[in-house]
C-alpha cells in the first residue's frame, strides 16, 4: 500500500477546527493528513496509524469521490461518532492496540531461560 503522510495539512486543520481537536489525522484517498502532531508521533501510535490504514482501505474499496459521498452521508444520518466507517476503523485501531498489548504481555512472561533448549544442546 503506497499511503504518503502530510505533515500541516490545511484539510487536517479545517477538521480539527470542527471537531474541536488539539490534533487530528484524516486520510483523503492514499494521503493520511495531519494537523497538531508530527508524522514521527503519528507513526509511533500504532493503534492510530491502523484507523487512519482502514479508512485507506475504505477510499480503496469504494472509489475516491464515491466513498465522500457515503461517508459525508453517513456522518449527516448518525453524526461523526455513529457514522458505520468511524466505527469500522475505530475498531481496527483497538483490534491492533488490543493485539499489539497481548502479544508484549505474553512476551514478557516468557523467560529464556524456560525455553527447552535443542536435542544436541541437551545434556544426556
Amino acid at each position: 500500500m503506497d499511503v504518503q503522510v502530510v505533515e500541516n495539512s490545511p484539510f487536517a486543520r479545517l477538521a480539527r477546527m470542527v471537531l474541536k481537536s488539539k490534533n487530528v489525522a484524516m486520510v483523503l484517498g492514499k494521503k493520511v493528513h495531519l494537523s497538531g502532531v508530527s508524522k514521527e508521533v503519528f507513526l509511533k501510535n500504532d493503534g492510530w496509524v491502523a484507523h487512519e490504514l482502514c479508512h485507506v482501505e475504505q477510499f480503496r474499496q469504494h472509489g475516491y469521490l464515491r466513498f465522500l459521498w457515503l461517508y459525508l452521508v453517513e456522518s449527516m444520518r448518525v453524526g461523526y461518532y455513529n457514522n458505520k466507517y468511524e466505527v469500522e476503523a475505530r475498531l481496527a485501531g483497538m483490534k491492533h492496540t488490543q493485539h499489539l498489548a497481548a502479544v508484549q504481555k505474553a512476551a514478557s512472561t516468557v523467560k529464556p531461560i524456560e525455553l527447552p533448549l535443542p536435542a544436541y544442546k541437551r545434556e544426556t
